[in-house]
């Protein structure tokens, strides 16, 4: 982090907008959601909470650490750490809680929930109700992914061993959400691109997030506002792991699919953390 120069900033902040912008892969799958197979999503789903949960523990928190201990000791600056941690936990269930749940974008659908949102010339489904849904889910997840670029965004500073693991797990998590928008756009309008668009647009907020988090933080930067950072990005991967990706690998497959997934993230992110720092 003490290196902020181009070549370290502009891959971050890259990474960022790629992890973003996945919800538009999203958007594209919820087009053909009547025949799709989601198990491989599911595993998908799994693999970003493996991803998130290994590096937050192993890596993130114990980062967090070994910037607070320096100032305050081994005891304190462990206290400190967790404290941090927890209260990042807080912040990512506080902004789940002012959202409404019906256009919560961690509230996912599953197989079923997703078809009624088909409307068939039987039902009397208004069509604005369900653009305004679209619409709200889209703002909701803008309002999501603020610490969640913040938390690719710094991360990927720190380095490409973390930075490119996180956003292609950030990236997996976005494919949902995606989804959740452009549903019931589509469905009220028929436009396939305006769905798109939407979804696509909403992934805007992550790198917004991340460079607004990044130039807060700037001016004060040192080993006191590094054990901070880390330990709220570290509670806010864990709240997001086991709030919303472990439930949704649960509603897309089932617990083969969702273990399965896990462990594999788990096994890639070691794997990776070690290739990289070989490498780079």
């Amino acid at each position: 982090m003490e290196n902020l120069a181009p070549e370290v900033f502009f891959p971050a902040l890259l990474l960022t907008i790629l992890a973003g912008l996945s919800t538009g892969i999203g958007a594209m799958l919820a087009f053909f959601s009547r025949t799709s197979n989601y198990n491989f999503l599911s595993i998908g789903m799994g693999f970003s909470a493996g991803v998130m949960i290994y590096i937050s523990f192993m890596e993130i928190l114990i980062k967090s650490q070994d910037a607070f201990k320096p100032i305050y000791g081994e005891i304190i600056g462990e206290s400190l750490a967790l404290a941090t941690f927890f209260a990042g936990i807080g912040l990512a269930a506080f902004i789940d809680r002012v959202i409404p749940e019906d256009v919560n974008p961690h509230e996912l659908k599953s197989q079923n929930e997703l078809s009624e949102l088909k409307p068939s010339s039987s039902e009397d489904v208004s069509t604005k109700a369900l653009k305004r849904t679209g619409i709200f889910t889209a703002i909701a997840i803008g309002i999501h992914n603020f610490p969640e670029g913040f938390a690719t965004f710094v991360s990927a500073l720190d380095g490409l061993a973390l930075g490119i693991p996180i956003a292609l797990a950030i990236a997996i998590h976005n494919i949902p959400e995606g989804m959740a928008v452009s549903l019931p756009i589509y469905h009220a309008t028929g436009d396939k691109k305006k769905a798109f668009y939407y979804a696509f647009g909403s992934g805007i907020a992550e790198p917004i997030g991340a460079l607004i988090g990044f130039f807060i933080l700037l001016p004060l930067m040192g080993d006191m506002t590094l054990g901070i950072t880390f330990g709220m990005v570290a509670g806010i991967m864990i709240y997001i792991s086991f709030d919303e990706l472990l439930p949704a690998a649960r509603i897309y497959g089932n617990a083969h699919t969702t273990i399965l997934g896990i462990v594999l993230g788990m096994g890639v992110m070691a794997f990776s953390l070690i290739f990289f720092k070989v490498i780079l």
